[in-house]
This record gives structure tokens, C-alpha cells and sequence, in this order.
């Protein structure tokens, strides 16, 4: 029987080195690759082809839950648990609408991420307690608005997003247009359409929808339990 092939993407070596022989362990999993960034594991999936991606959201250049809306077009088979410090609202909705199979805390015990990961494979989805009593609490609330639209929701594409990322995070269009392969025009031309989509006239309002909407966050330490 194969081994689950796992890709891990987390920006923090210590996590990585701890997940790796975390999984080392386990007879039936097997750590195919590992990557510091959301851009660098979907430009290395159809390579790699792992089974499961166990992903950070808060990452530079390309975050969690846009990595996971690119690998899910580009391999749709694989599956994505996402493995984050946060628990709000706003990142586990957009981790379900990008098609992740699960989400679970950084504090969650080791078994139950094996346990995850396994599931996941198996074509389940996996979350951790305190998020499975959160998701139904959102659904109720939705079955109560009648599946209205989330207030406030506004529609980008993923090179919107892409973009939105990179200049929330301080680049400017030529250091966007170098990190994602296109010319200092086009860059242009995203930003002028995230503005008028967004109703914002400058990067600092930007960068304070981007924090909002959870596409980056203001990060302090992590600690590891």
C-alpha cells in the first residue's frame, strides 16, 4: 500500500522541522516535500503531486487560502487541511469557499492531525472541535439570513488578490510585476481595479482592507505548545 504523500507549507522552519518528524513516525505518511510560501507550493504541486498539503494561512507573497484555491484548480484530486494559530470567523469562511477538506489549530494534538491527514485522504474532511462548533454556529446564522451574500463581500479575482497581497505587504508595481511574472502596466491595471472594486483611493486604505478581509495579518511571535 503507498504511503500518503504529504507536502508541508508553513513559513516558519521550526514548525516545518516539527511536523516532518512529527509524521516521520507514522508508517503510512510520508513527507514529500516542504515549502516556506503559498506561491513556491503552487508552483511545485503538479511536480510533486502529494496526496494531502498541509498549509499555514498567514504566509508572504501568497497566503494559505489563496495557495489553496490555485493547487485545487491546478490538481483537484489533492486535498488541503489547513493548519493555522487563528481560529476568526473570517479565515475559516474563506478556507471552506476555497475548498479545503480541513482546519485545525496549530495547538491541536499530534494524533489528531495524523488523524486529519488520513481522513483527508480517505476524501473526508477534518476540523478541529472548536471549529466544527463554530461552523455550525455560521451555518445557523445563514439559514437565518436565507444564504444571503455576506454583507460587505466584494468579488476579486485571484490575480486581484494576488496583487492586493503583495501591496498590502509593502511592494511596490515593479516589485509586484517581478514576483508574479507580469509587466509594471498590468500591475497598474490590477490595482486601479481593486480600488474602484473596493472604493479605496490609496495603499494604506489597501493594506487596511487586506488586514480586514484576512489576506494578511499583523503577526507577533509563535509560540509552539
Amino acid at each position: 500500500m503507498k504511503p500518503i504523500r504529504v507536502l508541508l507549507v508553513e513559513d516558519h522552519k521550526v514548525v516545518r522541522q516539527g511536523l516532518r518528524a512529527l509524521l516521520a513516525v507514522e508508517h503510512d505518511i510520508e513527507v514529500a516535500g516542504e515549502v516556506q510560501d503559498g506561491r513556491e507550493a503552487v508552483r511545485l504541486i503538479e511536480t510533486l503531486l502529494p496526496d494531502v498539503v498541509v498549509m499555514d494561512i498567514a504566509m508572504p507573497l501568497l497566503n494559505g487560502v489563496e495557495a489553496t484555491r490555485q493547487i485545487l484548480k491546478l490538481v483537484p484530486d489533492t486535498r488541503v487541511l489547513i493548519l493555522s494559530a487563528h481560529s476568526d470567523d473570517e479565515y475559516v469562511i474563506q478556507v471552506i469557499e476555497a475548498g479545503a477538506a480541513g482546519y485545525l489549530l496549530k495547538q491541536t494534538a499530534a494524533n489528531t492531525l495524523v488523524m486529519a491527514i488520513r481522513e483527508a485522504h480517505r476524501g473526508g474532511t477534518y476540523f478541529s472541535r472548536s471549529i466544527s462548533k463554530r461552523l455550525g454556529e455560521l451555518r445557523e446564522r445563514s439559514m437565518g439570513r436565507g444564504n444571503k451574500p455576506r454583507k460587505g463581500a466584494v468579488s476579486l479575482t485571484s490575480r486581484e488578490r494576488e496583487v492586493l497581497q503583495l501591496i498590502a505587504e509593502g511592494m511596490g508595481n515593479k516589485q509586484t510585476a517581478a514576483e508574479l511574472g507580469i509587466s509594471i502596466k498590468t500591475v497598474e491595471k490590477h490595482r486601479q481595479h481593486l480600488m474602484s472594486k473596493l472604493g479605496i483611493h490609496d495603499t494604506a486604505g489597501l493594506t487596511r482592507y487586506a488586514i480586514s478581509a484576512g489576506i494578511i495579518e499583523t503577526r507577533g511571535p509563535i509560540t509552539l505548545e
